[in-house]
């Protein structure tokens, strides 16, 4: 596609305030001066998602997780605070809940993806009770390690949906921390522990498999393969699950506990595929290598929505959002985009309390460590300090702001 812009400033709206939106507008400035930018986000906070797995543990403060939306929006980006209900590609403008029409030139979707908590039947209703949480909120990591610090003894559950998650370690690094405590507290030997996945595997890259099987063992945790749940009865504290037979078929089993860290299946926002932006899954359907849509070039996306097949992390963000910002200015310049992201993602597993095994990986499973040196597999304190102190720190003054460390591609 060629930009025509004799006398025109380029309109970019950019769809989600969260780190792939709040990031990609950062880098892009960085490129581009005199652009007109508008984003669409109707939430008042944004949060560091990344830390609510420590604060479930005890291990790092709530509020630092928050700030206002209006302290990250970078000055002079116009701030639009409404969802989006429809994208009209062929007419380039974007409607949203409120009535309003925003038009582009170029449209980046940074959405991020639902958690479907209605997708389990008795689930919200008993959340932040009954033993029953989950770190994927806000209101309810610090009710995550209440649960974890007053537990004496009984069943805890951990489930993980079928993938793909964001963030697909979480569900076990809310496990390992909270066995980590009832080792450290006495409680463990009390304590019946299940990890209930719907997947075949404990972790999609073989490397990391063995470290983590060890943890599980050292933990004294029942893992059950082919369990999704699909039913929580809060008050009397049962979980049903639909469990998958080598057969093909599959049953139900239903387990007592006295607490349950949930995970919640997700999809993409419904306006993606109501409006023609999507692939077969729902996701925001866009070339891999380069992030631009598949059939509108004037559109990009990044961050959890998006159809890449990568894991959906913070770390994937940091470099798709390079990705994006570089592609869309060369667009502008009437350049061809040439910009590529090789699938890195990163995902530090907290094993216990000062040890992470930082997982760090592109498409097909190929491992890409920032530091080669470092055996990655091996749970470190290194990547403690990187996981707990430097990258909070980092993504509020550093990734927010269009700092581009580490951010070139391998492939």
């Amino acid at each position: 596609m060629k930009f025509n812009s004799t006398n025109k400033t380029p309109k970019i709206v950019v769809i989600g305030g969260g780190s792939a939106g709040i990031s990609f507008i950062s880098s892009l400035r960085k490129r581009l001066n005199h652009v007109l930018i508008t984003v669409i986000e109707p939430g008042e906070y944004h949060y560091y998602q990344p830390a609510w797995t420590l604060v479930g543990g005890g291990l790092f403060d709530l509020k630092k997780t928050q700030r206002p939306m209006r302290t990250v929006i970078p000055t002079g980006v116009m701030w639009c605070k409404d969802k989006v209900s429809r994208v009209i590609p062929a007419e380039k403008y974007v409607m949203t809940e409120q009535g309003k029409t925003v038009t582009y030139d170029f449209l980046i979707v940074a959405c991020g993806l639902v958690l479907r908590w209605d997708d389990i039947p008795g689930l919200e209703e008993t959340l932040g009770r009954n033993g029953v949480t989950s770190n994927y909120r806000f209101d309810l990591a610090e009710y995550t390690w209440h649960l974890v610090k007053e537990f004496r003894q009984g069943k805890a559950i951990f489930s993980q949906p079928p993938m793909p998650v964001k963030c697909a370690g979480a569900p076990q690094k809310a496990l390992y921390l909270s066995c980590d405590h009832w080792l450290r507290t006495g409680v463990l030997k009390n304590t019946d522990v299940t990890f209930c996945l719907a997947g075949e595997v404990v972790f999609g890259v073989a490397k990391y498999v063995p470290p983590l099987k060890e943890y599980l063992e050292k933990y004294q945790a029942k893992v059950n393969f082919g369990h999704n749940l699909i039913r929580v009865d809060g008050e009397r504290r049962l979980a049903t699950f639909s469990v998958s037979r080598e057969a093909g078929d599959s049953d139900e089993v239903t387990l007592p506990f006295d607490m349950l860290h949930v995970v919640p299946p997700q999809s993409a926002p419904a306006f993606i595929k109501d409006s023609g932006l999507s692939d077969a899954a729902g996701w925001c359907d866009v070339d891999k290598y380069t992030l631009q849509h598949t059939r509108w070039p004037d559109i990009f996306s990044a961050g959890d929505c998006s159809s890449t097949p990568n894991a959906k992390t913070a770390a994937a963000v940091r470099k798709q959002v390079v990705v994006v910002a570089d592609n869309i200015a060369a667009l502008i310049r009437n350049n061809q985009p040439e910009s590529r992201y090789d699938g890195y993602g990163s995902c530090p597993l907290t094993v216990e309390k000062g040890k992470v095994v930082l997982a760090e990986f592109g498409y097909d499973g190929k491992l890409q460590p920032t530091f080669p040196f470092i055996d990655s597999s091996r749970p470190g304190r290194l990547a403690w300090w990187l996981k707990a102190w430097f990258l909070p720190r980092f993504y509020w003054a550093g990734m927010l702001r269009g700092v581009e460390w580490f951010t070139k591609s391998k492939s």
